[in-house]
């Protein structure tokens, strides 16, 4: 694993742990070598979001037992890849991206100023933004 740093330039925070993300399903959008998609934007899930992942052929939602994978739904914290995350900031459907949880990796793909319009503090309750 390498880089952790985010895109701020401090260390990277965790992103979630319920669910656990992370490519290395470690909390964080820690990245390396075998992270060839570069999970590296810490992003709170939306409905439109989600869907238009899924329109895309990356479908977050549906549970997966065989690799131990229940599901997501809007309100929670994820690593995504950077750019898929870019292909739905293109059609106007991007979600929510926490900066302090964002890898500096994602900087190779994403702008800082592009993720810096997505920019959220989670709230309390993120479940909120359905």
């Amino acid at each position: 694993m390498s880089e952790s740093r985010n895109v701020l330039g401090t260390e990277l925070e965790e992103c979630g742990t319920d669910p656990v993300t992370g490519f290395y399903r470690d909390g964080r959008c820690t990245s390396g070598p075998q992270d060839l998609g570069s999970h590296t934007v810490c992003v709170v899930l939306t409905a439109e979001f989600l869907q238009h992942q899924r329109q895309l052929g990356n479908d977050l939602v549906t549970p997966r037992p065989e690799y131990d994978f229940a599901g997501l739904g809007p309100g929670d914290r994820w690593c995504v890849v950077a750019m898929r995350w870019l292909q739905s900031h293109r059609a106007g459907k991007a979600a929510p991206v926490v900066l302090a949880a964002t890898n500096a990796l994602a900087l190779e793909i994403i702008p800082l100023e592009l993720l810096r319009e997505h920019a959220i503090d989670v709230p309390a309750d993120p479940r909120s933004l359905t």
